[in-house]
């Protein structure tokens, strides 16, 4: 039998596909009329889709959450460029793929090109990596297609007689790539004599607040975990100009990073105005944080803001099947046969790796500010309770990372 490992990190995804042998839908695609869709919104459509299922998931319940879509999207578009039929009709509409090949492959070179554009205030990188056994002949095609389109350049392993060794070089790649925040990715025996083939993505981000909070505010408060529990935690303090908005139910903050001549990113949190997530969770689709972000106005807000680290680790398998491509996870009707031209893989794992750390200097997880004077009532936006939080490319508006804070304190 054949194995095929996929991971992607600063978050880290694990995709292993094993020799087949002898033998949900998606939610709506947001296609224009001329059937058309962009590689940034189906990106943010499949990060609204996997929140969500996460979060309803019990195995979850009452946790923090945090994950790259981005990450996720990278490594499984490879994955997509070696599918055919059907098992490639259903990584498409899960991940809200465009259909046109042309748009696909250059949406991800473009935006892979800008998030490596670099800026002196921060450090945003993304890279891809085919690990190959030598002896197995992967399709021209396919060879060419991850370099040209992905930047995902092939390096021969001895996975069948050194798979230890090859673990372990792969792993050096993602400490490397993440500045050893993911480290021990795969773990020992996830590679074997049968693995054929290790396709990688690692995203890494660490930015700096635009308005960075004063270390000697920070003092320790309570947040509330839930109406009837509470934990200490450091809270740090800023009164600036921020972009904001609010509904009835909600509070929107955006906490830009300090740009540079590169890329500009910002931390979009939604602060339910009760203890409740529902508020922020409901709003995560396209149209309504679509909305949301138009109605954003700079003005002067007082900022109570929790430090935190998350360091999370999802097997997605089981997620992604009940999302809608179970065909890729079935050996005998899976069909990966553009990677080597045969029908003889399937993916049996798929593990997701993130880490996230807010200061008051910034964020690192593996941006520009709007100044205008604001007028009237100086709004105060205490995130004292449960807040989901988005960090994205501003331009295209691409989510790179998304997250839920139940409890500060938590892993």
């Amino acid at each position: 039998m054949k194995k095929l490992l996929i991971f992607s990190g600063i978050c880290v995804l694990v995709l292993a596909l094993i020799a087949a042998g002898l033998s949900a839908a998606g939610t709506t695609r947001p296609d224009t009329p001329d059937g058309a869709v962009s590689v940034a919104a189906g990106n943010n459509l499949f990060a609204f889709d996997l929140y969500r299922h996460l979060a309803a998931d019990p195995a979850y319940a009452g946790e923090n959450l945090f994950f790259s879509p981005y990450s996720i999207a990278s490594a499984l578009a490879i994955t997509c460029e070696g599918a055919r039929g059907t098992t490639a009709d259903e990584i498409e509409s899960v991940l809200h793929l465009p259909t046109n090949e042309t748009l696909r492959r250059e949406g991800f070179a473009d935006l892979n090109a800008a998030l490596n554009s670099g800026s002196g205030n921060c450090t945003l990188r993304t890279a891809n990596a085919l690990w190959a056994e030598k002896t197995h002949s992967l399709l021209p095609d396919y060879i060419e297609t991850a370099a040209r389109w992905y930047g995902a350049n092939a390096t021969n392993l001895n996975f069948a007689e050194n798979p230890e060794g090859s673990r372990e070089t792969i792993n050096r790649w993602v400490e490397e790539k993440t500045e050893d925040r993911i480290r021990d990715l795969l773990p020992p025996g996830s590679i074997d004599p049968l693995t054929r083939l290790v396709i990688t993505n690692a995203i890494y981000f660490k930015g700096a607040w635009a308005q960075q909070f004063d270390p000697a505010r920070t003092t320790e408060e309570e947040f509330r975990v839930s109406p009837n529990e509470t934990v200490a935690v450091p809270m740090m303090h800023g009164n600036a100009v921020y972009p904001y908005t609010e509904t009835g139910t909600l509070q929107v903050l955006e906490m830009p990073y300090a740009s540079g001549d590169g890329t500009e990113l910002a931390m979009l949190v939604l602060l339910p105005k009760g203890d409740s997530l529902t508020a922020a969770e409901e709003v995560l689709d396209a149209e309504r944080l679509a909305g949301l972000r138009e109605s954003l106005a700079s003005q002067n807000v007082r900022v109570f803001f929790p430090k935190f680290t998350l360091d999370a680790s999802y097997g997605l398998t089981p997620a992604l099947a009940a999302m809608g491509m179970p065909t890729a996870f079935t050996g005998g009707d899976a069909d990966l046969s553009g990677m080597d031209g045969t029908r003889d893989l399937f993916v049996t794992g798929i593990f997701h790796k993130a880490f996230v750390d807010v200061n008051e200097e910034g964020t690192e997880a593996a941006a520009a500010t709007g100044v205008a004077a604001g007028l009237g009532v100086t709004p105060v936006f205490r995130a004292d309770h449960p807040f989901v939080f988005l960090i994205t490319e501003k331009d295209s508006g691409t989510i790179l990372f998304a997250g839920r804070v139940v409890n500060p304190e938590g892993p």
